[in-house]
């Protein structure tokens, strides 16, 4: 594949990220259709040319097509799937059933499946025939459709499918780097999610800003163990889908995932907090996931299983705090 083959492309749900994706799509020249779950919600977008959701404010391209019809993508260059990760396996198996030709398959989410704690390409491989890539990095939809500058990596087995769809997606706001780290690219944007969580309850707790960069930085090397652990590549989790997306979500009530830290830290229950949200944060659904793979691998992450604790059994977030304090002193790199 080449970059001068891939002119149509659809993209596959219509949160804030989906809806940032098919803007920056038009921009890089493709035809762009979004597909919205929600009738309504197409209809609106369509004819209101903003996405009032999930991403108000932003004005959309008059020429990117809408439809909840997911018929409408078959025969398309190009597939972003950018609906919640644990969407994944139901969005790609009814998708599947409409592609009438072999097709590569972007999966944007950031998070791990839940029942199965696998990879989301893992899952899009059992669904479909579809060739998966990853794309992940430190974007937020919003800075994304206003055209600030944003680099993000792109991961696939194919090399040159990979730079080509690189090259056919980037725009002179929106780098992409490539990648051939499919698993560390993925680890990477899945439990930054759950370790913004535990930053942010560090800044509802009023602990301060020193200690906010210490868990910042014990959290990265629990990223690295993991990563390490299944194989990643370790240059992977210090590029711009590792440390990059860590930093950014750790550091921003943009994040969802570390503004709902946030809300915790402050003494707001994890009920009240979703109730109020329609968009999703992935790491209060994978933290489980993680605890349970790093406790199949025999893998130290304190930090990510007092997440898990908060977000799964209600545990007192001062008892984690008071618990993570407590722990035997070690040498920083064991």
């Amino acid at each position: 594949m080449t970059a001068s083959k891939i002119s149509t492309t659809c993209v596959i749900g219509a949160g804030a990220w989906g809806t940032a994706l098919a803007t920056m799509c038009v921009r890089a020249g493709l035809y762009t259709t979004l597909w919205c779950r929600s009738a309504d919600l197409a209809k609106a977008i369509a004819t209101d040319r903003e996405n009032t959701t999930y991403l108000p404010g932003h004005r959309l391209p008059e020429d990117l097509q809408v439809t909840s019809n997911l018929s409408e993508v078959a025969g398309s260059d190009l597939l972003i799937l950018a609906t919640p990760a644990q969407a994944t396996r139901e969005v790609v198996t009814r998708l599947s059933e409409h592609i009438n030709k072999p097709a590569p398959l972007i999966i944007t989410a950031k998070g791990l499946e839940r029942d199965s704690n696998k990879f989301l390409t893992d899952v899009a491989r059992e669904s479909s025939d579809l060739q998966p890539l990853v794309l992940s990095g430190p974007s937020f939809a919003a800075d994304v459709v206003a055209g600030l500058p944003t680099a993000i990596t792109l991961a696939g087995e194919d090399a040159q499918q990979t730079s080509a769809i690189a090259h056919a997606l980037s725009t002179r706001s929106f780098r992409i780097y490539v990648s051939k780290d499919m698993k560390g690219v993925q680890i990477g944007g899945a439990v930054k999610n759950v370790l913004a969580i535990a930053v942010g309850i560090c800044a509802g707790k009023g602990l301060g800003a020193s200690a906010q960069a210490a868990l910042l930085a014990r959290s990265f090397a629990e990223l690295r163990r993991l990563a390490a652990a299944l194989g990643a590549q370790p240059e992977t989790l210090f590029g711009l889908s590792g440390l990059g997306d860590l930093v950014l979500t750790c550091s921003s009530t943009q994040s969802r995932n570390f503004s709902l830290g946030v809300e915790l830290g402050k003494g707001v229950d994890l009920e009240t907090i979703l109730a109020l949200r329609t968009a999703v944060s992935e790491g209060v659904h994978t933290a489980g996931v993680v605890r349970a793979i790093a406790a199949a691998h025999h893998i130290e992450m304190p930090v990510c299983e007092a997440v898990a604790r908060i977000v799964s059994s209600n545990a007192n977030v001062d008892d984690e705090i008071t618990h993570l304090m407590s722990r035997p002193l070690r040498a920083e790199h064991d």
